[in-house]
């Protein structure tokens, strides 16, 4: 089972939640593919070499046959920086995951997941699905499939949450998807530019279950949580963010217990990154 995640240093953290979820949770092999790359003039760091060495160790503990590919994208950024969207609230490093069309050691079909997320059951099926004829298999982003549309696919709801992003990498290859993403995010200003521009130009898609990234609160049948920015009504409006490294307030605010021997064993391993 091929993983990508994509980050700099703050990342770290979720990056090794996540992976000890995959690692209870699934039952093959583990490639794991971290990309990062130097941002000049600017406060980021680069997620660390240690900290890719030390989570490869654990998937090699685990079974020998696991691996974890480390890759610098900064040359491939330095030819295609986002122009148009680097004064706003987006971080460059959520783009990363936009060159692995040009990255040769990333294989035809991988499951991207962002550094927030917790996988709480197996997700063979999900992954092993049929990729024919598609660029890529995503869920409705909760609140944003209400607020964002795109006409040309007429359905009703249709507007993709990024967090979770099965790829068909031939696919992506053969449509241009990603060079074409790319590119609008050079040259047009926009809200969460990724995820819009993909959202925006993704002809070959599917609408997944919920269950595949639940953004909103655990139920019965989540197979992946995703700890995004949430709106809540009770008991005034506001938005809420709760990060899964944030293990206190995973519990004295979301009142939840569920993955506490994954976070435990997180917050022992630490002080390794």
């Amino acid at each position: 089972m091929n993983i990508l995640f994509c980050g700099d240093h703050n990342a770290q953290d979720g990056v090794l939640i996540s992976t000890l979820s995959l690692l209870k949770n699934t039952h093959e092999e583990l490639h794991l593919y971290v990309l990062t790359m130097q941002v000049e003039n600017s406060n980021y760091q680069p997620f660390s070499k240690h900290a890719a060495d030390f989570i490869r160790q654990l998937l090699v503990e685990k079974n020998p046959n696991n691996s974890l590919e480390f890759i610098d994208c900064t040359d491939l950024f330095l030819k295609e920086p986002p122009t148009a969207n680097m004064g706003t609230r987006f971080t460059p490093y959520a783009m990363l995951r936009l060159f692995a069309d040009q990255l040769p050691q990333i294989p035809d079909r991988i499951l991207y997941l962002d550094d927030d997320i917790i996988v709480r059951r197996d997700i063979s099926n999900f992954y092993h699905q049929d990729l024919d004829n598609m660029e890529l298999v995503g869920v409705l982003d909760y609140f944003g499939r209400i607020f964002f549309h795109n006409f040309k696919t007429r359905r009703a709801f249709d507007y993709m949450n990024s967090g979770v992003l099965l790829l068909n990498m031939k696919e992506i290859k053969k449509t241009g998807l990603f060079s074409k993403v790319r590119h609008m995010m050079q040259v047009k200003k926009m809200f969460l530019p990724d995820q819009s521009a993909l959202n925006k130009l993704a002809i070959r898609k599917r609408i997944a279950p919920r269950r595949f990234n639940e953004q909103y609160h655990l139920r019965p049948d989540t197979v992946i949580q995703h700890f995004t920015t949430s709106f809540r009504f009770k008991p005034y409006f506001h938005t809420l963010t709760v990060k899964p490294w944030d293990v206190k307030r995973v519990h004295s605010v979301l009142h939840l217990h569920e993955y506490d021997d994954i976070l435990n064993e997180y917050l022992q391993l630490k002080k390794n990154l």
